[in-house]
């Protein structure tokens, strides 16, 4: 008798993890595509990420306790807070994205060991220039914080060749030492007066806890693009106050899981259509705010 072939597994780790879209997002993408899949949410422990982790791998395929279905190996999984510094260090090896990046939020798990991924810039850079349609060679472009999101997203940015790209931050040499890392530009807020952006990102935590954060100069037709989504956050609404076209991270969300999804399946699944259907559920039930 042939032996019977189960879907391959993959999950997100994180901690909470229960809001997360992933899920939903990659069952979408897996019936759109006919790959044999199952994509689970795990909340690992604090304290115990790489257990977790390495316990979903070392399920055996075909094992099941009793009242549960057979599984399938694992062969890959999402990262999301706080565990993406933790993915990283816990990779056998890295793609140049992540290495930039210092931090994977996608898992691969080969016979080689495991490798480590960051989609997260990549999933910005086609949310932009695909859904968006803002074409970033020759823009002035704005990130604002200087933390683990934005470290994501500066070298996919930068290799879209912008006219500027300036890093600020609220503690000034943070924001200095990550833009000369990356060959770019940085400083505090403070210096947000001395220019005029056409493209401002928000990847500071603000958009989560509510802050507010100081006003850059826009440019006529400027895009104020917040990484949240959700909730119009005070950066939205200043942005808009300001005359700026405004967009949140939904389509960074799915964008950024189309590319993983490729990752582990060389596959590229058609995101509009899951864009659409999330967008549609968000706009009915309205959840909390997550960036994953």
């Amino acid at each position: 008798m042939p032996t019977k072939i189960y879907p391959e597994r993959y999950a997100v780790f994180g901690n909470p993890v229960s809001h997360s879209l992933s899920p939903k997002i990659h069952a979408l993408f897996a019936a759109q595509t006919g790959q044999a899949m199952t994509y689970e949410a795990i909340c690992a422990p604090l304290d115990g990420f790489a257990d977790a982790v390495n316990t979903f791998i070392v399920a055996d395929e075909g094992e099941a306790t009793e009242g549960e279905a057979p599984k399938g190996k694992a062969k890959g999984a999402n990262v999301t807070v706080p565990f993406k510094l933790e993915a990283y260090r816990l990779a056998d090896a890295l793609t140049p994205r992540a290495a930039a990046a210092g931090a994977v939020n996608t898992l691969s798990f080969t016979r080689h060991g495991m490798q480590g991924d960051n989609t997260d810039g990549a999933g910005l850079v086609r949310d932009l220039t695909a859904n968006l349609g803002v074409s970033l060679a020759g823009l002035r472009i704005l990130v604002l914080g200087a933390g683990g999101a934005a470290q994501g997203v500066i070298l996919p940015l930068r290799e879209q060749h912008p006219a500027v790209l300036f890093i600020a931050n609220r503690t000034a040499d943070k924001a200095q030492k990550l833009a000369a890392a990356f060959g770019v530009t940085g400083g505090g807020f403070e210096a947000l007066t001395e220019h005029t952006f056409d493209l401002v990102i928000n990847a500071t935590s603000a958009g989560l806890t509510g802050g507010v954060l100081p006003a850059p100069s826009f440019s006529p037709d400027a895009l104020a693009y917040e990484m949240v989504y959700g909730r119009q956050t005070p950066f939205m609404q200043a942005a808009h106050a300001a005359g700026a076209r405004v967009a949140d991270g939904l389509g960074m969300l799915v964008e950024q899981a189309a590319e993983a999804f490729f990752v582990w399946r060389d596959v590229r699944p058609e995101t509009a259509p899951v864009l659409a259907a999330l967008r549609a559920g968000l706009a009915a039930s309205s959840p909390e705010v997550a960036q994953t």
